[in-house]
């Protein structure tokens, strides 16, 4: 495929886009998400940094992928390019990351490198764009993703980016700016501060709720506005790095201004959110939107907030599948995961789906907790069946990956042979009645290590991608990686600029999630 050719096809996606937003500006930013187009345009984050940046007069920001197939980007030659105006990435003033997990970091590498831009931040000189990092990853542990990146936003975004990009433009001197910003709380400037996190950044209440400005077929959420109404959790999931501890608890957005966002043209709704179902006017917002004749879909359904109106409202706006969360194999694990799920509540959406016709309960599930036997197994097997007797059940299992920041911080990784013991068993017990997908062990576990992981995870990156990024390769790069000594890992030593002051109107709360 030539080079003319992979822009046509970016053309193609162009096509299909409404409220793309195309302008100039003096300050160009390309914002990048390491995964493909279908997966990064699902990312409401993504999207509001977007948004955000393009309502400034004096920024323009355009969008890049990592693409579907990157060898014919290497074949033809052709620089990984923004999708508005075709314009290589190495040649924007800064290109910022938007990382939502671990194995992206091995996207963030490939599209470094088909921009032509040094991979590691200690190679880049005073010429190349500044890189940022930030998304959902700096909420648990970015560090297997931080020599990467010149800077880090953690956590919360859309406000302070204005404040490092203010900083960039106005600043000549490379280093300089690296000292000043990592003053700043939720900034963490990797070779300032070393493996030492800083706290999680949150915006101001007046900055919410986060949407996409962008419509298109060619997503996850095919043809859907996504609207947050409401950030962060009230609860105390021990598995979940978006627990109420983790940014200040849940704050809500009123049905008003979730609904202000919808634009005349978008005929399908998402809400989006850690704990979409817990707004106390959840069902108000509900209304109105499948009133308007929308279509609704929510990202987070808890089993115990469920009740034949809340259903009754999604069956009438076309949802055909009702998904919630079990997230423990038995009612001992789910007390572990300190989910609050009980089996009555399960056992309510299977009636709940049956009694508003709708097809399928999606029931998802995660295993390997501390102390799972296989009778925490059997328990589960025996209820899925009882659903499945009720309704149509498809069950998705995931092996737990503890991360960073959360109560279960630390616990080790099931032994591989046990978790594929535990699977084989749930096939032969429920395969013939219950359609059944697994997250794979395998992937799982390297998805685990870089979670746990620092610097050294950063070097197992780095050299599983240039072994070609095989499961062999990750466990290769992971096992000769983690037992480089520490003193490798040391922080730089490079001193703060205490002269560096704060503008007055930066307005950045920091909650410690240690």
């Amino acid at each position: 495929m030539s080079s003319f050719e992979l822009k046509q096809k970016v053309e193609a996606l162009l096509d299909d886009e409404m409220g793309t937003i195309y302008k100039d500006a003096p300050m160009r930013v390309a914002l990048v998400y390491p995964s493909p187009y279908r997966v990064g345009m699902s990312s409401l984050g993504y999207q509001t940094i977007y948004r955000l940046l393009n309502a400034r007069e004096d920024f323009v920001c355009e969008r890049s992928f990592l693409p579907d197939e990157p060898e014919r980007y290497r074949k033809s030659n052709t620089p990984l390019f923004s999708y508005e105006s075709q314009t290589p990435v190495g040649d924007f003033d800064a290109v910022a990351f938007s990382i939502a997990y671990e194995l992206e970091v091995l996207g963030l590498l490939e599209c470094l490198e088909l921009s032509g831009i040094p991979l590691r931040a200690s190679d880049r000189g005073g010429h190349w764009p500044l890189i940022i990092g930030g998304g959902p990853l700096t909420f648990s542990n970015p560090l297997p993703a931080a020599p990467f990146c010149d800077v880090m936003v953690m956590g919360e975004g859309e406000e302070l980016i204005h404040v490092l990009l203010d900083w960039w433009k106005d600043s000549g001197d490379r280093e300089k700016f690296l000292q000043d910003v990592a003053l700043l709380p939720g900034v963490y400037v990797p070779s300032i501060h070393g493996e030492v996190l800083r706290p999680i950044a949150q915006v101001r209440d007046e900055s919410l709720p986060a949407f996409s400005p962008i419509i298109t077929a060619n997503t996850e959420f095919a043809n859907m506005h996504l609207v947050e109404n409401a950030r962060g959790c009230h609860r105390g999931c021990s598995f979940c790095v978006m627990r109420r501890t983790t940014n200040g608890g849940m704050r809500t957005v009123s049905p008003e201004r979730v609904l202000s966002t919808i634009p005349d043209y978008a005929k399908r709704v998402g809400l989006v959110g850690a704990a979409t179902s817990d707004h106390p006017q959840i069902i108000d917002i509900l209304r109105s939107i499948v009133d308007s004749g929308r279509e609704v879909g929510l990202s987070s359904l808890r089993a115990d907030r469920l009740d034949d109106e809340f259903v009754g409202l999604l069956a009438r706006s076309g949802a055909r599948t009702l998904t919630v969360a079990s997230d423990g194999s038995s009612q001992r694990m789910r007390n572990i995961a300190q989910k609050g799920i009980k089996e009555k509540h399960l056992r309510h959406c299977a009636e709940l789906v049956r009694n508003n016709d709708m097809r399928l309960l999606k029931l998802y599930m995660v295993f390997g907790y501390p102390e799972e036997t296989m009778d925490d197994i059997e328990e589960m097997i025996e209820f899925v069946g009882e659903l499945s007797s009720i309704c149509k059940v498809a069950l998705g299992m995931s092996p737990l990956v503890a991360k960073k920041n959360t109560p279960l911080d630390g616990v080790a990784f099931e032994e591989h042979k046990s978790l594929e013991a535990k699977l084989k068993r749930v096939t032969r017990g429920l395969g013939k009645r219950v359609d059944i997908r697994s997250t794979s062990v395998r992937w799982s576990w390297v998805e685990y290590e870089l979670a746990q992981g620092g610097w050294d995870m950063a070097e197992a990156c780095l050299q599983a991608y240039r072994d070609g990024a095989s499961y062999a390769a990750w466990k290769r790069a992971i096992v000769e990686n983690r037992k480089k000594p520490a003193e490798l890992r040391r922080p730089v030593d490079n001193k703060l600029r205490l002269g560096a002051m704060l503008p007055d109107d930066v307005l950045i709360n920091s909650v410690d999630p240690r």
